[in-house]
């Protein structure tokens, strides 16, 4: 058997243009997907976490080419490609992103795709085993009987009965459908199957007998996937490694078990805190991220996760109470966003004031916009501290603009200026944050031991 994993992903890319105007001139993009690069072995489950939005769905499209990649290459060595080296221009010969009409039909049959919505899937004036057998017919077998016998076979094998042949979509309930699209995925016997979200649509009663048919047909069939999801503890069920995306980019990737026991990346730390407990005795301590979540049309600089990270790094020179850190950062990020309305502050801080005072003073809006942020009283660095009353005087003033320069002049985050590489932590484990790095290595420290 070839050493070559059965696919490859290398700096894929997917950009959405966004245009304006009469002549529809690109003004900008949206980076749904922006250089991610994984290997996919044969008879692996690699499994595609993160929140909705993050580029997850887009991926599997792209990779399966319903839709144009921007850059990048996906190698699939499957279908007898395997030992293929590449060209003498640097492509290679079985980057799919390349591929002709033939290629990409016969492609077709090696990688299979099921998607979210079970209900969707399916032509409602066909029958499902009409449904299931048309992708024989598409590849060549004309045999009607032989096309019936071999879908009712597969039916039986995802758990239903030969004589649903002929009954049609609406006949079936959510978790019976999703059978149906599992059935129809295998009929081609695909090497590679992509599922989106193949769960997410059920009850949870109904997902636990879908994982495990996913890890039955798996083991049975042979076949390697791509298992895309938001929810860490389907993922920790079905899958053999990890990788954790946001915002268009792999942050981590590693075995299942090295991530879930020991997780590198703090987005990764924050979606396995959101995983609930079955025991109502234990309660886990969820991190909240608080923040500005940032749009894929304009993607913050340095590590994407900066805007909201709970262990945002702190310059050298500044250690303060890291969730006090967090939250100075939030008050500049809305600040100089315009995000911050003071008249609406003022407006609420005369209203529950004595009428007597005359309105709102200039303390009593501090001590309101310091709440508003969950800020202490005084911050333990001095000259932090200093910058804060600073900005906070200018805000209770109405003066958003001097407010918004001073913290943005005062208050910076090594984590906004540089970029991130990938460390590598064993066995295939790496993940992409500044703490991992030599000279954040203190700095780290000081934000873990918060």
């Amino acid at each position: 058997m070839s050493d070559q994993p059965l696919l490859s992903v290398r700096n894929l890319e997917k950009h959405y243009p966004i245009t304006e105007g009469l002549l529809s001139r690109q003004v900008g993009a949206a980076r749904a997907v922006d250089g991610i690069s994984f290997d996919i072995d044969r008879g692996e489950t690699l499994g595609l976490v993160g929140e909705s939005g993050c580029g997850k769905s887009t991926a599997a499209s792209s990779i399966i080419h319903l839709e144009e990649p921007t850059g990048g290459e996906v190698v699939f060595n499957g279908g007898g490609r395997e030992g293929r080296t590449r060209n003498g221009d640097g492509t290679h010969p079985n980057d799919v992103t390349k591929f002709d009409r033939a290629e990409m039909k016969a492609f077709r049959r090696d990688a299979q795709m099921v998607f979210q919505d079970p209900s969707s899937s399916f032509d409602p004036r066909m029958t499902v085993g009409s449904s299931v057998a048309e992708m024989l017919l598409v590849h060549g077998m004309t045999d009607r009987e032989r096309r019936r016998s071999i879908v009712e076979n597969l039916l039986e094998r995802v758990g239903l009965s030969a004589d649903d042949y002929d009954r049609y979509p609406h006949e079936f309930s959510g978790g019976q459908k999703q059978r149906i699209a599992l059935a129809r995925a295998l009929v081609l016997n695909p090497e590679l199957i992509i599922a989106d979200e193949p769960v997410s649509a059920l009850d949870v009663s109904i997902q636990a007998e879908i994982l495990q048919l996913v890890n039955d047909l798996q083991e049975e069939f042979g076949l390697s996937m791509l298992f895309i999801s938001h929810d860490m503890s389907v993922i920790q069920q079905v899958c053999d490694r990890v990788a954790v995306m946001y915002l268009g980019e792999i942050v981590e990737i590693g075995r299942t078990e090295e991530i879930f026991a020991n997780p590198q990346h703090p987005y990764t730390e924050a979606l396995l805190s959101a995983i609930p407990t079955p025991d109502p005795r234990t309660r886990r301590a969820g991190i909240d991220l608080t923040g500005t979540v940032p749009s894929p049309t304009n993607p913050p600089s340095g590590c994407r996760f900066h805007t909201r990270c709970h262990k945002v790094v702190q310059p050298e020179g500044v250690d303060i109470d890291q969730s006090n850190w967090r939250q100075l950062l939030n008050l500049r990020d809305r600040v100089t966003a315009g995000n911050v309305d003071v008249e609406s502050i003022r407006e609420n801080v005369t209203l529950e004031s004595d009428a007597t005072d005359g309105g709102a003073s200039a303390a009593a809006m501090k001590d309101r916009l310091r709440t508003e942020f969950d800020l202490p009283d005084s911050l333990s660095d001095p000259e932090l501290d200093g910058v804060l009353d600073d900005a906070l005087d200018a805000l209770a003033a109405g003066n958003v603009e001097t407010a918004a320069e001073t913290l943005s002049a005062n208050v910076s985050t090594p984590c906004e200026e540089t970029k991130p590489e990938y460390t590598e932590h064993g066995d295939g484990h790496r993940s992409s944050c500044i703490r991992h790095q030599e000279q954040h290595t203190s700095a780290q420290l000081a934000a873990d031991d918060d």
